[in-house]
C-alpha cells in the first residue's frame, strides 16, 4: 500500500529573520511530508505591506532555504496565493493563526476549498515580529540620527 506524500506550502515574506519565521516553518512541517516555503518578492511585498523589506529577496530565500525543515524555497510573486497553488500544486496551505476569522483568512479558505486543499493555521508569535522589529529600529535611528 503506497502512501501520498502530503505537500505543504507556508508563504511569508521572512524579512529580518526572527524567532516567529522559525516557528511558523518549524511548525508548518509537522503540518505535511513536504514543505514549500513561499518567500514573498520584494515588490509583491511593498504592494502589500506599503515598504521595501529591508533584506532583498535573494537574501530572504537563501535563509529560508538553508532550514532543515524546509524542503524547498521558492519566491512568491503573484497577487494571489491560488496562483502560487497553480504552480505547486500542494495539499494545505499554512498561516499563522492571525488570520484567522479576518477578511485575507476567509477569502483564503474559500478559494483552496475550492480547489480541495486544506488551510492550517499555526499560532503567531505574538511578541516578535518583523514590524515590531522594524518600529524599534525606526525610533533608534530616529534617538540616535
Amino acid at each position: 500500500m503506497s502512501q501520498q506524500r502530503r505537500v505543504g506550502y507556508v508563504p511569508g515574506v521572512f524579512d529580518m529573520f526572527h524567532v516567529g519565521h522559525l516557528n511558523i516553518l518549524r511548525n508548518a512541517r509537522l503540518a505535511c511530508d513536504h514543505l514549500i516555503a513561499g518567500v514573498v518578492s520584494d515588490e509583491r511585498a511593498t504592494d502589500v505591506k506599503g515598504r521595501l523589506p529591508i533584506v532583498p529577496v535573494a537574501e530572504r530565500l537563501e535563509i529560508v532555504r538553508a532550514l532543515r525543515f524546509v524542503d524547498e524555497a521558492v519566491v512568491e510573486d503573484v497577487p494571489e496565493k491560488l496562483l502560487m497553488w497553480e504552480r505547486l500544486h500542494f495539499d494545505v496551505i499554512i498561516k499563522g493563526d492571525d488570520w484567522r476569522g479576518t477578511p485575507k483568512g476567509d477569502k483564503l479558505e474559500r478559494d483552496f476549498a475550492s480547489v480541495g486543499v486544506e488551510v492550517v493555521y499555526l499560532p503567531y508569535t505574538v511578541h516578535t515580529s518583523s514590524t515590531l522589529l522594524r518600529q524599534v529600529l525606526d525610533t533608534r535611528f530616529a534617538i540616535s540620527g
